[in-house]
């Protein structure tokens, strides 16, 4: 039962994240939601029993995400002040509140679970071991294209960045 209540809250914070991603008009508020919801998709991983893969979730795609935040932030002009309204306090304090009472009660329920024990057919070093052999034999093809398109962003946002410092540079020389 707990499993089912957690799947569907991550995945409604995955849904909300990745909605937020799309539709925000700040890139620093998509930013921030893109990290959150790499984030939750590592809670899959974690309710799945496989440890290694939702750290893996976080750290690399997460950090992943943080480096495209800081190519990001190249691109936009921050020397222009922001004026932000906020719409509604009153909804802004209530998902605060409530927020923070379900990370209380996330945190609370398996202490409180009766006895749910999920035994796991592998240990540790095997889970890992299984992994990196899944990888690199059945998965390698898919494993060589997600790094190669990682590259190719690279060196497309290192292209932009250059562009936009000519410009920039040719804009000075003209004042």
């Amino acid at each position: 039962m707990f499993e089912a209540i957690a799947f569907y809250f991550f995945a409604a914070l995955t849904i909300a994240c990745f909605t937020i991603v799309v539709t925000a008009n700040r890139a620093i508020y998509a930013f921030a939601a893109l990290a959150a919801g790499m984030i939750f998709i590592g809670a899959f991983f974690f309710m799945l029993d496989a440890d290694f893969m939702g750290v893996v979730q976080i750290v690399v795609y997460t950090g992943a995400v943080m480096a495209l935040y800081a190519f990001g932030m190249m691109f936009f002009d921050s020397t222009q002040p922001l004026n932000e309204t906020i719409g509604s306090q009153k909804l802004i304090l209530f998902l605060a509140f409530a927020s923070a009472a379900i990370v209380v009660a996330m945190v609370a329920a398996p202490a409180l679970a009766i006895s749910q024990s999920a035994e796991t057919t592998l240990s540790e070093g095997d889970n890992i071991q299984t992994i990196g052999v899944e990888l690199f034999t059945t998965y390698i093809l898919p494993f060589e294209l997600s790094g190669l398109l990682l590259l190719t962003a690279m060196i497309a946002g290192i292209v932009l960045a250059s562009k936009k410092m000519e410009y920039s540079q040719e804009e000075e020389r003209k004042k």
